[in-house]
């Protein structure tokens, strides 16, 4: 069987042989052998979805576009998995491609060599930004770089089922959504929003994907950007009480703690709206891009006892988020894996630590 992208107005169309992917997808019974068989880091999974994930994931957004860094990340995932992490989040334009890439090697190799199921492991992909040989022909590309037509999303999800070696895709993210919103009114935008989620049921639908979402970068931190409420009830009449947007993804740090400080709606904040609606909130940019791993306020490594830095510090602060399922931490090394899984070890902080460090 074949698979082709489709996409109107693509130059170059993506065709899969299905011989070629890995067929499955993360569920509920091997992904609780996966943390049964972790008997020691009981405190290091949470549920969602029906799914047992680790607390902490793998992230691949940063690192040069060379062959050293790409089997940094395959060594990585390798350690993450014999660490206990089964999240891995990636996209298709990080590294051109190559993290995506990595990512399937490894997982690839993994699974054909029976060290991890297919169904054990939540992987997580993007689409939305322009990348090589992928730029469609429509009026519907913002910026020079940011598009969300049904076409375009079906031929990027194509891509990134051939670089991951995946039949179907755990979740795909709308990649910064809000991108559009500099340009656009918010009525045209929701209309595009909704175009989208109906081509993600779609993909649903059809095996390609089990989940949708978004992941953003101010979409769900600044006011008058996206309101996730809104996107729910999108997503609701598109596909129903049964809709499969159930992720979402937005920095959370000690230096961007605005998903449970700001109130974005009837005095809710995004992470209690989140939890409201059955939706997955992922944490990322854990450390900030490395920018938290080194020189925290004396006050702040005080009240985080035990730990040996302050990037466990801050990695241990986000995962102890109320609504928080998975803190993702960009890790290209395998040091650095087994560093962060230490973690696994400690259990999450409890209320009363958190809200001290909170309210600095």
């Amino acid at each position: 069987m074949c698979l082709s992208s489709g996409g109107p107005g693509l130059p170059s169309q993506v065709t899969l042989q299905s011989k070629e992917m890995i067929a499955g997808f993360a569920s509920p019974e091997p992904c609780y052998r996966f943390a049964k068989s972790y008997p020691d880091t009981r405190q290091f999974f949470r549920k969602t979805q029906s799914l047992t994930v680790s607390s902490i994931g793998l992230g691949s957004y940063l690192g040069a576009m060379d062959v050293a860094t790409d089997h940094g990340y395959e060594a990585s995932v390798k350690a993450a998995v014999a660490a206990g992490i089964n999240c891995f989040d990636t996209s298709l334009n990080y590294r051109n491609q190559r993290s995506e890439q990595a990512i399937g090697r490894a997982l690839a190799e993994m699974i054909v060599s029976g060290k991890v199921e297919r169904e054990q492991v939540l992987v997580s992909t993007k689409a939305g930004y322009l990348v090589p040989d992928a730029v469609p022909e429509t009026d519907e590309i913002e910026g020079g770089m940011h598009c969300m037509t049904p076409g375009f999303l079906a031929d990027q999800l194509l891509r990134s089922q051939a670089n991951l070696q995946l039949r179907t895709v755990d979740v795909l993210y709308l990649h910064n959504p809000e991108t559009q919103l500099r340009y656009l009114s918010p009525e045209v935008f929701y209309q595009r929003v909704r175009r989208a989620f109906e081509a993600l049921e779609q993909f649903v639908a059809d095996g390609r994907i089990r989940y949708y979402g978004a992941a953003t970068w101010s979409g769900f931190r600044e006011p008058g950007q996206l309101s996730l409420k809104r996107m729910v009830s999108i997503a609701r009449e598109v596909g129903g009480n049964f809709h499969h947007f159930r992720f979402i993804q937005l920095p959370i740090n000690l230096a961007m703690p605005e998903a449970f400080t700001r109130v974005e709606e009837l005095g809710r904040t995004v992470l209690d709206i989140a939890r409201d609606e059955n939706i997955a909130a992922i944490a990322s940019a854990s450390i900030l891009q490395g920018r938290l791993a080194n020189g925290l306020p004396a006050g702040i490594a005080s009240q985080v006892p035990g730990l040996a830095n302050d990037a466990l510090r801050s990695i241990q602060f986000v995962r102890s988020t109320a609504g928080v399922v998975t803190a993702l931490v960009g890790m290209s090394k395998p040091a650095h894996v087994i560093e962060n899984a230490s973690l696994s070890m400690i259990p999450p902080m409890g209320p009363d630590g958190f809200f001290r460090q909170s309210k600095r």
